[in-house]
């Protein structure tokens, strides 16, 4: 039975290989010599062609100072968000199927990294996360204060009305805390801001397809990575659905991951130690 996972695991990954070759054959003949500016805000984006327009319109030129450049992993799809996106001047990634939001994510890093970035902003597509507050998550990174900003909407506002994923975030967070010993409030917020020179000790690490933001802030605090948290707004979604699933099966599956990658982190000894930046902070590194 193993030998027949494996081998499906085995051909699963070789496909999702092909997908990812094919999108960067693509996006190379379109961007030759691409090199970004300073800073990147990166947008995953699955089936998003009624939402993506008016986050894109949002982005600010600039933040802290410093140029902003929109990229947008396509994520596969049977609509127009490739096209959405290309009308609007972002840079574009397209996958020829759905991989998933944790391989359209490390597919963004990898280009802002070997791009020349120096920070990342992720967003939503969905018009949840509001592109404004991008200064408001930069500033820490900017400071030196943290490597990595996560955006809290306990801190801030939540407009949603769901009850039972306000419920998930309080538990997520706990839950996480409990394992890492951090003070965070939102641990599963899409929204945040990256030093690419973290994502490079990072990325290579994470193993998620979907559900990764559990993944990418465990195994940053692992490796010793300052993180801190900054209040935002957390809107309703402009229209549509969401991606994740029932609250069910997105709790079940969210938390498999926290205790996944923790017990990944713990086996292979986590890094220099957990650096928590809640104000000026220190860092493990230095």
């Amino acid at each position: 039975m193993s030998s027949v996972s494996d081998g499906r695991r085995t051909r699963l990954l070789a496909l999702q290989r092909l997908a990812i070759e094919t999108g960067r054959r693509d996006f190379d003949a379109r961007y030759p010599d691409l090199a970004f500016t300073p800073v990147v805000a990166l947008i995953c984006a699955y089936e998003e062609e009624d939402n993506l327009g008016a986050v894109l319109a949002r982005i600010p030129e600039k933040a802290c100072g410093l140029a902003v450049t929109p990229l947008v992993v396509v994520d596969g799809g049977d609509d127009a968000t490739d096209e959405v996106a290309l009308k609007a001047g972002a840079v574009t990634f397209v996958f020829p199927t759905n991989l998933g939001h944790g391989v359209a994510l490390r597919v963004g890093y990898d280009l802002c990294v070997r791009g020349g970035a120096r920070y990342v902003v992720t967003l939503d597509a969905d018009g949840q996360n509001d592109p404004a507050e991008m200064e408001t998550m930069l500033q820490p990174l900017v400071d030196d204060e943290a490597d990595f900003v996560v955006a809290s909407r306990r801190l801030g506002v939540d407009e949603t009305a769901d009850g039972y994923r306000k419920l998930g975030v309080r538990w997520f967070s706990w839950l996480m805390n409990l394992l890492m010993g951090s003070k965070l409030t939102d641990t599963s917020n899409g929204y945040r801001a990256l030093r690419a020179s973290m994502l490079s000790d990072v990325a290579p690490r994470l193993e998620q397809d979907q559900y990764q933001t559990a993944e990418l802030l465990i195994t940053a605090m692992s490796r010793g990575w300052r993180v801190t948290e900054r209040p935002t707004v957390w809107h309703e979604r402009t229209s549509g659905q969401s991606k994740k699933g029932s609250n069910l099966l997105y709790g079940f599956r969210y938390a498999s991951v926290i205790l996944r990658t923790w017990r990944r982190e713990r086996a292979f000894g986590g890094g220099l130690g957990i650096g928590l930046a809640r104000g000026r902070g220190f860092s493990a590194r230095g």
